[in-house]
């Protein structure tokens, strides 16, 4: 008796998506009583559309997750043709090892933060296999050397998009991320082993962030800036949190009154999440006069060695020694909002982090600023 496989949806009254799950129909029995009922199975793939998309971005996140979901349902019944709703070990093995990682890659699309770092993975494990291995490598390659072979290329070889090395915070996500998609792998038999598995992750070390005081700030109010919109964007950084990428490309359209104040509703370049940013008059005052929806706030702000330069010159006549990048209008935010009373999971929410772990970074710089306070009494001649 042949299984057919469909494709289902149905809709959750809980959250309002929509769950994909397979149903295998494996033909009709009998009942005791002479009824004839349908024997049926199913697998809910943990992948969800999203109802009456709004937008073009939502109807193309369903249309990746029901181009996914259907990948799956053509695996299965490519399964249940070669032996019985599984693989053979020879065909598991002849697998090739780049499609399986972008399959469990996809899955992911529902975790905006979780999905951009699998993506990257993703990224750098085809660079590293184009440079190393032949083109569609199979899981039966796949074995420690591999494994050993991609955390050196990320320390050693891999960059990222502005050509600079890996932070050590960024290899030890990727080569993580290869270790869960290689557990994924044995859970569904499609290999016997991890061999990843003894392999330690590359460790992570926290890098020194940079940030401004208040009165720091305030230095950098009162100083020439060669461009001023330069000025303005870092400024409004401070005041926000918004990362570089997010500050250039943002549009006039994404600025939007709420309520007596102001709101900024964008995807973040990052992670490519929809957030929420509330912010204060005085930063919607460094946004300057509006434009036309789809015009970019910040007009004429660009990554070059010009605006480098120029923030560097800028932080030097304002009296400022730190080593400031752009970025680091990002680390005075965090910083100020938590001296400033703000807990750390709605600092958590306001700089869209995936993970609170994150965010407590932050808190680790208040409690040696905290040290600091605690030694600058001068010592008392107690004998």
């Amino acid at each position: 008796m042949s299984i057919k496989v469909h494709l289902r949806q149905r809709k959750q009254s809980s959250s309002g998506k929509i769950s994909l799950y397979l149903e295998y129909y494996k033909g009709t029995s009998k009942t005791a009583g002479g009824m004839v009922k349908a024997l049926r199975e199913y697998e809910y793939l943990d992948l969800y559309l999203i109802d009456k998309p709004k937008n073009t971005v939502e109807r193309e996140q369903n249309k990746k997750i029901l181009e996914l979901a259907s990948t799956i349902k053509s695996r299965r019944e490519l399964e249940i043709k070669n032996g019985q709703y599984g693989f053979t070990p020879d065909f598991k093995a002849k697998a090739v090892f780049l499609d399986y990682f972008k399959a469990e890659t996809e899955k992911k699309l529902h975790s905006a933060g979780n999905y951009g770092n699998w993506r990257s993975t993703l990224m750098h494990l085809t660079d590293y296999i184009s440079a190393e291995y032949a083109p569609g490598l199979a899981f039966s390659e796949i074995d420690e050397r591999f494994c050993t072979g991609f955390k050196t290329y990320l320390s050693e070889k891999a960059r990222t998009s502005a050509g600079q090395p890996l932070a050590s915070s960024s290899q030890h996500s990727y080569y993580s991320k290869l270790k869960a998609g290689l557990r994924q792998a044995v859970k569904e038999r499609v290999i016997q082993n991890n061999p990843s598995e003894g392999i330690p992750l590359p460790r992570a070390v926290s890098p020194k962030r940079e940030y401004l005081t208040h009165e720091e700030l305030q230095k950098l109010v009162n100083a020439e800036c060669r461009y001023d919109v330069l000025k303005r964007a870092f400024l409004f950084s401070c005041l926000t949190g918004l990362r570089w990428s997010d500050v250039q490309k943002l549009a006039w359209r994404e600025v939007q009154r709420f309520g007596d104040g102001w709101r900024i509703v964008f995807h973040q370049q990052k992670t490519k999440g929809l957030q929420y940013l509330d912010i204060s008059q005085q930063a919607r005052e460094l946004l300057g006069e509006e434009g036309k929806l789809d015009d970019r706030v910040f007009m004429g702000l660009n990554y070059s060695s010009y605006m480098n330069t120029a923030l560097a010159q800028w932080m030097l006549r304002a009296g400022i020694t730190k080593d400031i990048t752009f970025h680091c209008s990002r680390h005075t935010y965090a910083v100020l909002q938590l001296n400033y009373g703000t807990d750390i999971f709605t600092l958590s929410k306001m700089l869209g982090h995936s993970e609170i772990k994150t965010t407590m970074i932050y808190s680790q710089i208040l409690d040696e600023k905290r040290l600091e306070a605690a030694n600058r009494i001068p010592e008392l001649q107690l004998n």
